[in-house]
């Protein structure tokens, strides 16, 4: 009974350590979302500023798209 015991034990333990092993790599290896991303702005939000800069919209045009592609 105490040999049965153990091993139940033992396999316990080892499906944890695969589990978190498992867990380690795919959380190492996942790839960020495009807001996680640094120096990659949105395309559409910079499509936004470039027409700002070039004066195509005016102030609040532009504060009010920036907040609808925010959302």
């Amino acid at each position: 009974m105490m040999m049965i015991l153990w091993l139940v034990i033992a396999l316990a333990v080892l499906g944890l350590a695969v589990a978190g092993a498992v867990w380690l790599v795919r959380s190492r290896t996942s790839t960020p979302s495009r807001s996680e991303l640094p120096g990659r702005p949105d395309p559409a939000q910079e499509e936004l500023r470039q027409q700002y800069a070039a004066g195509k919209i005016g102030r609040e045009e532009y504060l009010q798209r920036k907040i609808d592609l925010e959302q």
